[in-house]
Order: structure tokens, then sequence, then C-alpha cells
């Protein structure tokens, strides 16, 4: 499925844009002013924001504290803070605590495992903020290459592990939970609702392998520029795609949601 122009989009009717962290909001690994202030034009526009990365859920915390943000669902589902209407912040895991504790046991052994299995792998150094996810560092300080990240997730895969990469990382869990289970539990207990065939109302952006279920998952789901670095190997790209990388592509998306709006009101 080829990927049309963010032009083509109709975002007349968004009610909430759940995005991607790494390489969609961030720019060079930078969250620049430009990209919170487009954060901040959402929320003051009534559309509300949800972040939904793999990093670990000790970022989750920091972000749904400090950020204009619904809710942050982190280690890619496991881990989901949520902002309550009282200003409260409730973390929800998608695992039971018995089950966390088995897996995280195997996953450690696992990922020490793959580790060694490819020379000069190491755990990302925000691996220590981690629950229920380990994080392989192939693009963010190792510099190992889409080579190294492919032989790590095909030495998981083998072990039943779920690896997939971000834009910086190769993620690693156990469980039945990925972005989108997290997120259409996310949908059902703040919304009331599920994603529609024709959903207008939610967009998703991203810009990597792990936002494939997301892409899947969203009518409305857009790619950030520097997806078409990786479009040739994404079994499930997004539909549409900005002119514009990283956090200027998201900029781009707010943009044109804030004109769909304005024009859907005359």
């Amino acid at each position: 499925m080829s990927m049309r122009p963010l032009s083509e989009a109709d975002l007349s009717h968004v009610r909430a844009v759940f995005t991607d962290v790494d390489g969609t909001l961030t720019t060079k690994n930078r969250l620049e002013g430009r990209t919170v202030r487009a954060l901040e034009w959402l929320v003051g526009h009534g559309v509300e924001v949800v972040l939904v990365s793999g990093r670990p859920s000790g970022w989750g915390e920091c972000w749904a504290r400090q950020l204009p943000v619904r809710a942050v669902v982190t280690e890619n589902g496991g881990v989901t803070f949520v902002r309550e209407e009282s200003g409260r912040l409730e973390k929800r895991y998608a695992e039971a605590p018995a089950e966390r504790v088995k897996n995280r046991k195997r996953l450690v052994r696992e990922v020490s495992l793959a580790v060694r299995h490819v020379k000069g792998s190491r755990l990302s150094m925000d691996s220590s903020a981690t629950e229920v996810d380990l994080a392989i560092d192939y693009a963010e300080d190792a510099g190992l290459g889409q080579d190294a990240a492919d032989r790590l997730e095909a030495f998981l895969h083998a072990r039943k592990v779920t690896a997939v990469r971000s834009s910086v990382h190769v993620n690693c869990w156990l469980g039945r939970f990925d972005k989108r289970t997290a997120v259409e539990a996310l949908l059902w207990t703040e919304w009331k609702t599920k994603l529609a065939k024709n959903e207008k109302r939610f967009v998703y952006v991203g810009d990597s392998f792990n936002d494939q279920p997301m892409f899947g998952a969203f009518p409305l789901s857009i790619g950030v520029a520097n997806v078409k670095d990786v479009a040739d190997r994404l079994t499930v790209p997004p539909r549409f795609v900005t002119v514009t990388r990283e956090g200027k592509g998201f900029s781009e998306l707010v943009d044109a949601i804030l004109r769909a709006r304005r024009k859907g009101k005359r």
C-alpha cells in the first residue's frame, strides 16, 4: 500500500492525536521548543495528546507530569500513565504482578544472551528505568546499524521473545501486548469507544517498525517523512506521510489539523 500525501487526509474531525516520540516528536534525538509548542497548540484547541513509546516507564512518568498530554503509553504497551480528571496520575500495567515477575526474570536471561551473540551490542543506557521490557541500543549511542538490529531480532525471535526496533533501540519483551493493545484499552477506559473502520476522531503518527501495529489500527495513520527510510521494509506502512522529517513533520501535522478544524467550523 503506497503512502499518500498528508494533504489528502481528512483531519477536520480529529479529537485526539496519538504519537510516537523518538524520531517523531524528537529531532536528532532532542525535543525542540517548536514541538512542545505544537503539543500546546493541540491541547489549547481541544485536541488531546497521548504519547505512545518504547521508552521506559521512568521516562513516561516524567513526560506525563511535565508535558501537556492526557496519557503516556511506555515500553511498547507494557506500562501506561493516565492523567485523571482530578489531576491525579494513575499507573496501569498490561500484565498482572506475578506474570511481570516471571517474564522479567526470563527476559533478562534472553537479552543477555542476545547481547553476547551480536558483537558490540549492549543494553540501552535507559534500560535501568524499565519495568516490563528491555532495550538493546543499536542506533542511539552504539551506532551498530541495521544489520546488527536484524541479527538481534532474529536471535530473539528464535527464542520466542518479541523484539522489534524503534528508530534507536531493539525493544524486547515477553507477553501479549504492544502499542495497539495498550491504546485500544486506553480508548475504552477513557473514551468508552473503539476504533471504527472509518475512524476520523483519532490520529496516530510514527516513524518506525514498532509503529506498525498502530499504522494498521488507525485509518488516519501518519508517518513523518523519515518513515520513508524504512518504508520498503514495513509490512504495514502508514496511510499518509508528511513532507518534512521528525519534529518538523509532527508540527506539519499539527498545522494541518488546526487548519482543517478551522475550515470545518466555517
